[in-house]
């Protein structure tokens, strides 16, 4: 570095990734994807199992699959269409030949490359790790070589402290010792006050209490039942594979009223006189009451529906949120997520449209765009896109109607529940312009400060 400051040097630094496998994905290496094996297990056995049969069967045929793996094969092999569900058991649509996974991961411990689709899909299934290492490029300026010939500059070996054991050996006569100026002032620490996205956090309370909502609050380790159950989410639904949920190793809680589990197996199993039919199989109440880290904060919303029951108010709640992502521009695996209801008699979507509208003004957001989806716990439903500057539209969150097989369970039956759910990190971009989710959190001073200013300045032009 003080070569390079004094310009006889330059110098690039220069970050390379490299890939390697995981404990996980040296086992799909040797013996295939789950997937693979589920095929290659069907195509022996000529049967249609039922997904519980499956580890019994594929010992049965001298298949290495386990019950976990037995999960994700059938969730990666419905996704491919190479099997399919009838009335309860599995059928093979068709043979797959090759196996992209196991090739994928043979060309990888090969030291090759693959596509970043490929390479994606990997890494969220933690079968890779990507390790980086930083390399230094030095190349000298043109007017070294002649400084050294013409002896303006030397070789020597450069020390910044004097050693007891330099003076004995007489070595500290062929050394240069470093001189240091003590007049040189240090540099200042600059004082930023709280962190900025802190304070976005408490600007978006600000709005929603402004809004007519109360503050509402759950625990980070929580129950299946409130995270996926009580909100009508199928116990084999893909939401609630390993790869999608952190699951907490701990015996199961029975803090859940008998009338709440009763009311919930009810609508899962036959539509609990809702008009549905609900998903039409035996629900699993021990697995309900497994231990996860919520990956909604919708989990705090139904909390307070089961507390509060029928009735005319809005509550929210902002807070972490995890899932196992892959750590990239615009995901990670810890974020923050807004989530809000707004219970009242005769509502309807277009007043849940009206309250995004106005909640988007107040960010100062001059578009908002919505667009039709699916989420098995309302209906309609809809995403949530605003506009950035740089990254043009982003996806914001999700907003719909709860359905009454959400609502039955919990005693409503006389009012309408609008709800949305809005990842905060995204809007944080969105306000101030940041395109690098990772930057939230950057360890740079500099940039905190840059970035608080910007802030105030946001929040100063809206309001």
């Amino acid at each position: 570095m003080e070569l390079a400051a004094k310009g006889f040097i330059t110098t690039e630094k220069r970050t390379v990734a490299s890939y390697d496998l995981t404990e996980e994905g040296n086992r799909y290496m040797l013996l295939g994807s789950p997937e693979a094996r589920l095929i290659q297990l069907l195509k022996k056995c000529n049967c249609t199992p039922k997904p519980s049969d499956l580890p019994s069967l594929a010992q049965e045929f001298g298949v290495e699959l386990t019950i976990e793996e037995a999960k994700i094969a059938i969730n990666n092999a419905a996704k491919l269409g190479a099997i399919r569900f009838q009335g309860g058991t599995i059928m093979l649509n068709r043979i797959e030949e090759r196996d992209p996974v196991k090739e994928s991961l043979i060309t990888i411990s090969r030291g090759g490359s693959i596509d970043e689709k490929s390479l994606a899909q990997l890494l969220k299934r933690g079968l890779v790790r990507r390790r980086e290492q930083s390399i230094i490029l030095i190349k000298p300026d043109q007017s070294l070589p002649g400084l050294l010939r013409n002896g303006v500059i030397k070789p020597a070996r450069l020390v910044t402290s004097l050693t007891s054991e330099l003076i004995r050996s007489g070595e500290w006569r062929n050394l240069e010792l470093k001189e240091f100026d003590p007049s040189v002032p240090v540099p200042i620490l600059q004082s930023i006050g709280r962190h900025f996205y802190s304070e976005f956090i408490d600007f978006l309370k600000e709005i929603y209490e402004s809004m007519g909502f109360q503050e509402t609050y759950g625990p980070y380790i929580e129950l299946e039942f409130w995270n996926f159950d009580a909100l009508f989410q199928a116990q084999d639904h893909p939401a609630r594979e390993i790869h999608d949920t952190f699951f907490v190793s701990a015996p199961s809680q029975r803090n859940v009223p008998k009338h709440l589990i009763d009311g919930v197996a009810s609508v899962h199993e036959n539509g609990g006189g809702t008009g549905s039919m609900g998903w039409r199989y035996k629900w699993n109440a021990e697995k309900a009451l497994s231990l996860i880290l919520r990956s909604q904060a919708t989990a705090v919303s139904v909390r307070t529906l089961a507390s509060r029951g029928d009735g005319e108010y809005r509550s929210f709640t902002i807070d972490r949120v995890f899932r196992p992502e892959v750590l990239d521009a615009k995901h990670s695996m810890e974020f923050h997520q807004a989530d809000g209801i707004i219970v009242g008699r005769g509502l309807t979507f277009k007043h849940l449209l009206g309250f995004h509208e106005e909640f988007a003004r107040r960010l100062g957001m001059k578009r908002v765009m919505f667009r039709p989806s699916y989420f098995p716990f309302t209906s309609p439903s809809a995403e949530i896109y605003m506009l950035h500057d740089r990254l043009g539209w982003i996806e914001v969150g999700g907003t719909g109607i709860f359905r009454p097989e959400v609502l039955a369970p919990l005693g409503i039956r006389e009012s309408t529940v609008l709800a949305f759910g809005m990842g905060v990190d995204r809007l944080a971009m969105v306000v101030m312009g940041v395109g690098d989710i990772r930057d939230l959190l950057s360890p740079s001073i500099e940039y905190l400060a840059e970035s608080r200013s910007k802030l105030v300045k946001a929040i100063q032009s809206m309001t």
